[in-house]
């Protein structure tokens, strides 16, 4: 009997010594860690797909809806269920998505689990307003992008809506005046009767808690539009997604001044910030797929935003509306090769660098690293200069090597007393953007301490 007692107590303090270290190796991350893979990777896939991509926008003849669809056409729910039935993206291939992201350099993925139409793009146990239940696919669209994201080694995220669901009674959303203009009002029009936490409870919380457990590491929470949601009730979710995956990342629409990051919809700020941000941004004038949209941005823009929001110290989040049958639309897939060719060459200058040490300059725009105690700065060259000279005000450091990153071939530099000047071949050789890559000795001085 002894002996079993004294067995009984090794194995708690081997095993439960085992568990209390398991704990702390999962809950013991610093803000700083769980942000580090995500600042390296500054550019990412955003992707708005869900039964209203079927319609392409048009909807009784009119054709600006997308995302928006069951809202802007006054679609009611039980119609708006009868639609999703139809719903069969029939050529949806996880894999190519996930091979065109990586061939644009975009190192994770953002997919929406969940719309403001709550309808569900994978298998919810919670809600049978899903698209193994309520849809002609019958297939989990996000496990083959999560186990697809996992082989080809980008990371895998959700976006899930929380502030609005109009297939559920009991999410009221904020006012324009006196109207809820953001709400389901046709099936479920007393918005005072609305209770918010009865929503929370009974639907996006255990959806949360589904993504998070069913579907392996969740690289971020991607929220949108908390409404009416508390700071408390935000920070409820936050504990969740903290104690069911303490690596996750959470933007700051899960509630009030809270979240990793701030978000940018659509624009990028003028000034540096020091404080982890990002850019989510369409290629053209729709989240979600719109057949009749033709208002493409150019690759040249698009390499133009990722290099000024790396500057600033941002991450750029681009999407693609994927088409009903489940295919990313041709002049995405161009322009985000386009893009990819050009990181292929000159993804040093984007991948781990921080904000610039200086105010943008007129012909483009600077990174930076630091290594072994030397600044390396990366100038992005939009607009060649005539007279072949970049003008550098401030820095006086010594100029240990100067070189165009594409080629390495070696270009001189001399200084003045207001700055460097660095010396450029006639013409450009990359027509979106050339790089230079200048080491300088020590450290230039950032905007955080200016």
């Amino acid at each position: 009997m002894e002996k079993l007692k004294n067995f009984i107590l090794l194995f708690v303090l081997v095993f439960g010594s085992v568990k209390a270290q398991n704990t702390s190796d999962s809950t013991d991350i610093t803000q700083e860690q769980r942000m580090e893979w995500w600042q390296d990777a500054r550019f990412g896939m955003f992707i708005h797909w869900g039964v209203y991509s079927k319609a392409g926008g048009e909807w009784k003849g009119e054709t600006n809806h997308a995302e928006w669809l069951q809202f802007t056409a006054k679609i009611p729910l039980q119609e708006y269920k009868e639609y999703a039935k139809t719903f069969n993206p029939i050529k949806f291939d996880a894999k190519e998505w996930v091979s065109i992201a990586k061939n644009a350099g975009m190192k994770y993925i953002v997919v929406t689990s969940k719309h403001h139409d709550g309808f569900a793009m994978y298998n919810s146990q919670v809600n049978d307003h899903n698209i193994i239940k309520g849809s002609s696919f019958h297939r989990d669209p996000l496990k083959e992008l999560a186990e697809e994201c996992k082989k080809q080694g980008l990371r895998f995220c959700v976006y899930y809506s929380l502030g609005r669901d109009w297939e559920d009674p009991d999410c009221p959303t904020g006012y324009a005046g006196n109207i809820a203009w953001r709400s389901n009002l046709i099936d479920y029009p007393i918005e005072k009767d609305k209770k918010l936490q009865r929503y929370l409870d009974r639907k996006a919380i255990p959806q949360i808690k589904e993504l998070l457990t069913n579907y392996g590491d969740i690289g971020v929470m991607w929220f949108d539009t908390y409404e009416l949601v508390s700071k408390q009730q935000g920070q409820k979710i936050v504990d969740i997604i903290r104690e069911l995956q303490p690596k996750c990342i959470i933007n700051s629409r899960v509630g009030p001044c809270l979240g990793d990051y701030t978000v940018n919809e659509q624009e990028v700020p003028e000034g540096i910030s020091i404080k982890p941000w990002e850019s989510c941004m369409t290629m053209n004038n729709h989240w979600g797929y719109n057949k009749a949209d033709d208002n493409w941005r150019t690759s040249e823009e698009l390499v133009h935003h990722l290099i000024d929001i790396a500057s600033k110290g941002g991450n750029f989040l681009l999407n693609v509306g994927p088409t009903g049958e489940g295919v990313i639309p041709t002049e995405s897939a161009e322009r985000l090769k386009v893009v990819g060719d050009w990181i292929k060459v000159n993804g040093e200058a984007i991948y781990g660098t921080t904000f610039s040490p200086f105010e943008k300059f007129v012909w483009g725009r600077c990174t930076q690293k630091k290594e072994n105690g030397n600044t390396i700065l990366y100038f992005s060259v939009f607009n060649w200069p005539e007279n072949g000279e970049l003008i550098v005000p401030e820095v006086h450091n010594k100029v240990m090597k100067s070189s165009l990153l594409d080629s390495g071939k070696q270009i001189k530099t001399h200084s003045l007393d207001n700055g460097l000047v660095i010396k450029l071949p006639n013409s450009a050789p990359d027509p979106l953007a050339t790089v230079v890559k200048v080491v300088v000795e020590g450290v230039i001085d950032d905007p955080s301490s200016k």
